[in-house]
């Protein structure tokens, strides 16, 4: 019975180390996936903040540029001048979006990190 002991506190040794090292990894990951989510948000806060003043900024621009351009022309051909712009900002705007789309596809996507690290620890696990 006494031969039975030792492995037996070997055994519960060995799964006590083993769930304190799966529990500190698993530690690790969650701390890593808070650090990025964090992250993450204060680009989405700061970009959604310089995109806001952009977009205020071009509109006032743009509509006292607009302005301008068509005060300038006689007035029978104002109308023409104001549907020549529209036809500008238009294909700017498509221009615009698409580059827009362009920037997002390359983004990497969210917490990459923290799915890399937990990809190798399966790999290692499966060794």
């Amino acid at each position: 019975m006494r031969d039975s002991e030792p492995a037996s506190s070997g055994l519960l040794s060995s799964l006590r180390n083993l769930l304190d090292h799966g529990l500190a990894a698993a530690q690790n990951r969650t701390e890593l996936l808070a650090v990025e989510f964090q992250e993450e948000k204060e680009h989405v806060l700061e970009s959604g903040a310089w995109i806001m003043a952009t977009l205020f900024f071009a509109i006032m621009v743009c509509g006292l540029v607009s302005a301008i351009i068509i005060w300038l022309f006689p007035e029978d051909w104002r109308i023409y001048a104001a549907a020549a712009l529209a036809l500008i900002y238009l294909v700017g705007g498509v221009i615009a979006f698409s580059g827009l789309r362009r920037q997002l596809r390359r983004q990497s996507a969210p917490f990459s990190a923290s799915i890399d690290e937990i990809r190798k620890d399966r790999e290692w696990l499966l060794k």
